[in-house]
């Protein structure tokens, strides 16, 4: 509340906090004065998790199985009404009908639940995260803290104390999902070499979603006469069920010749496939009566959905592999596809490919100019060039043909209610797939008798068609919509990768040692005639050849050290002259000159937040006798973090006071307008005032991050065969791991995750694993 005083004063001069209020609040033992952790009371310090995994498997000579079951158990850190739970199950096997016939059956299946607590009209997982900030110290859950009556804090979605099964109601959603795949192979007996092979796959999904929020009410108590006052609550009950289901077949059909003549070597493969996928949705939604029962009647639905979707896609594939010595290599592909989603003559599209590589190390000329001692084992050069198509141009089916979207809305004519129909405007005849063409330039090398093992690659990808919109054809308003759009953009993604690995044996002592990392940009290339009104739109707006990920905002030179200089200031910072300015707060660059701070004065000053640029990792994995080790790193830079919202805004949404403004210039007496300055890392902070010039985007704000995190952390030992025969087993491994144990990052002191993507910084955080476990095998 002392903070609150002093955002109240910095911002209007004044405060009705009076010194006495914020002793009370300080002591916090008289009611309504007292201090409640939210943030302790909505996260829970653990989350239990457990996995339960057998397998087994075994044969003969002709018939092969493999069994697999597993059950996972996972707990959210916002308590165990929050749940996930997963059953999977495998089963493969594998039967030799001759010594030319060999068929296969793998079926897998799972179910998975996700259960939590309902509330009405928000995000379930969001509400608590956004609640820790959003409520404040002195607001209580609980009415007299009596777990009986919901306190009434005015923001009641936040209260976590109605965040349960029994006041706020329930969310459930199971998926219940049988994948099956049939195959079969068959050496041909009159062509050596020759198979042909099928497969056909059944997929089908059903989800189940059941979900009710619960009327309820909060109360507000009255110390004088011991009462509970019914002040708020919802009165608009929600319910809702979602019945859906998947049907996927796949059809493939495969013809392949492969055979060696001497040094020669040929694999040619001919493959067809075709894809069949259905999707059947019903949902409805009613206004029940009361929390009790679970049953939807027809009196109380307000809305009913019901719909009906399929896809299909058909390709041919042609690929021939050719290598000489396994010196020379060279593959050549083809591809024919075509999909449901495009007009009939747009349907089908041609993806060419080919790839060569040359393994120098083989050639006489190369070997006598290394030497017999020459530590290079092998080095491979190889390119490659190649087209994808892709239909996933965010078309829906039958978007090329005319006609209505019915289920539009309803209207009253003549007195009755009419569902209406909408025109689906310009039908899309123009789309089809966009390309993509990559080309790809690397190298493998084995050093030091294959201890030493590398690779290098430089990739560009460059995709065309893709969705954009003429503007050059004149069409009249009252047509009622606009041209469609047509393949006519394109961009480019491009950079390199490489990886190290090492291998060496000490003694008993295994060790392995591996590395990798890649720099990767993506850049917009070209839209259909683009047009600016002048240069600096051309400059601000133009995605022309320029990257993406940029962020624009300003650049923050400083922040004011006292009164006078505001007051001498030649630069308008706040747009008012600079009377709303105070020591402590952000100086911006004045970039074009004309003395006050505007949008011309924005430029690049960081990415977005999404797609690092960078991406790096490492490994290490050691062996000794019956104990291993393993630990595996990875981490990412050239991304941004824009720290917004109750990150940057003092009391956003008249929530409590991030902790982290508590360093900040401030007045030595809060309460003291002509009170001395003392600084701090953050400006002097305002009661919610969003608008002020020190929330603008800058350099003050953005971070360009970088980290690297423990993925993986394992220690196993495994019991020796001494021990083993002795106890009837063929293996057994005791292990402790780790999984997201700790990151090293420069957003720590922000008390955020480094891969965020949330301004605000309240996305749900990375759940750290330890794990106690043992394999065993009979």
């Amino acid at each position: 509340m002392l903070g609150r005083a002093a955002a109240e004063i910095n911002q209007f001069g004044s405060t009705d906090i009076t010194a006495e209020e914020l002793e009370r609040y300080r002591i916090g033992e008289e009611r309504g004065y007292q201090s409640f952790n939210w943030k302790d009371f909505i996260i829970k310090k653990n989350a239990p998790m457990q996995n339960i995994n057998v397998s087994a498997s075994g044969g003969s000579e002709n018939i092969n199985y493999y069994l697999s079951l597993t059950h996972l158990d996972q707990e959210s850190v916002l308590g165990d009404e929050f749940t996930f739970m997963r059953d999977n199950i495998q089963s493969n096997v594998d039967a030799n009908i001759t010594d030319r016939l060999k068929v296969g059956v793998q079926i897998n299946g799972r179910i998975e639940k996700k259960e939590n607590p309902g509330i009405p009209g928000y995000d379930d997982y969001w509400l608590p995260r956004f609640a820790i900030l959003r409520n404040r110290p002195f607001e209580r859950p609980y009415a007299n803290d009596n777990p009986e009556y919901l306190n009434d804090i005015g923001h009641n979605e936040t209260n976590w104390g109605l965040h349960n099964f029994k006041t706020g109601g329930y969310y459930r959603d199971t998926w219940r999902v049988l994948q099956t795949n049939f195959t079969g192979e068959y050496d041909m007996p009159f062509i050596d070499g020759l198979k042909l092979k099928g497969m056909y796959s059944y997929y089908i999904a059903d989800r189940f979603q059941n979900g009710h929020e619960y009327t309820y009410e909060a109360y507000t108590y009255n110390p004088d006469d011991d009462t509970y006052e019914v002040t708020g609550g919802s009165t608009n009950p929600f319910r809702e069920r979602t019945a859906e289901k998947v049907f996927r077949k796949t059809y493939q059909g495969q013809l392949q010749y492969k055979k060696d003549f001497g040094d020669h070597a040929v694999d040619a493969v001919f493959i067809a496939e075709r894809l069949e996928n259905r999707f059947l949705r019903q949902y409805v939604h009613s206004v029940p009566s009361t929390n009790t029962l679970p049953l939807i009647y027809f009196s109380d639905m307000d809305q009913y959905d019901d719909s009906e979707n399929e896809e299909a896609r058909i390709g041919y594939i042609v690929k021939v592999s050719y290598n000489y010595k396994d010196k020379y290599y060279l593959d050549i592909s083809g591809r024919r596809d075509a999909s449901w989603k495009f007009a009939p003559n747009k349907r089908v599209g041609y993806f060419p490919s080919i790839s060569g590589g040359w393994r120098i190390t083989e050639e006489t000329f190369f070997q006598n100019l290394m030497g017999n001692n020459s530590v290079l084992d092998n080095l491979k050069f190889r390119a490659s060039y190649g087209e994808l198509g892709d239909d996933n141009i965010d078309i829906g089916a039958f978007d090329y043909l005319t006609g209505y979207n019915y289920n539009q809305g309803v209207a009253i004519l003549d007195g009755e209610a009419v569902i209406a129909s909408r025109d689906k405007g310009q039908p899309i005849t123009n789309l089809t797939w966009f390309k993509s063409r990559i080309t790809d330039i690397g190298a493998d090398f084995y050093l030091f008798n294959n201890k030493l093992s590398g690779s290098f690659d430089y990739f560009y990808r460059k995709r065309t068609g893709l969705r954009g919109r003429k503007y050059d054809i004149l069409i009249p308003n009252e047509l009622g919509y606009g041209l469609p759009d047509e393949n006519v953009n394109s961009d480019a993604q491009y950079g390199i990768e490489g990886a190290l690995s090492y291998s060496k044996k000490f003694g008993e002592v295994s060790l392995t040692v591996s590395g990798n990392a890649s720099l990767s940009r993506s850049k917009f290339l070209e839209s259909y005639k683009p047009r600016f009104d002048n240069s600096y739109q051309r400059y601000r707006a133009s995605g022309e050849h320029r990257f993406n990920n940029i962020f624009w905002g300003l650049q923050a030179i400083g922040q004011f050290q006292s009164q006078e200089e505001i007051d001498n200031y030649p630069v308008d910072i706040d747009g008012q002259g600079n009377s709303t300015l105070l020591p402590g707060d952000i100086i911006y660059e004045d970039i074009n000159g004309d003395g006050r701070i505007g949008w011309y004065d924005e430029k690049p000053i960081g990415y977005n937040s999404y797609n690092p640029m960078v991406n790096f990792g490492f490994s290490l994995n050691l062996a000794y006798k019956g104990f291993d080790f393993s630990a595996d790193f990875s981490g990412a830079s050239g991304y941004s973090w824009n720290q917004n919202w109750e990150q940057r805004w003092p009391y956003q949404n008249e929530g409590a006071l991030n902790t982290i403004f508590l360093d900040r210039w401030h007045r030595a007496d809060p309460l003291d307008i002509n009170s001395e300055w003392i600084p701090g890392k953050y400006p002097a902070i305002r009661y919610n005032d969003g608008g002020h010039s020190n929330n603008r985007n800058s350099t003050f704000w953005l971070h360009n991050v970088t980290y690297l995190r423990a993925r993986t952390l394992e220690l196993g030992y495994a019991l020796p065969e001494s021990i083993l025969d002795k106890i009837n087993l063929k293996r057994a491994r005791f292990y402790v791991n780790a999984y997201n144990l700790f990151s090293i990052d420069n957003l720590e002191e922000y008390g955020i995750d480094p891969e965020i993507s949330d301004e605000n910084g309240l996305q749900y955080p990375q759940n750290k694993f330890v794990n106690v476990g043992v394999n065993i095998s009979i």
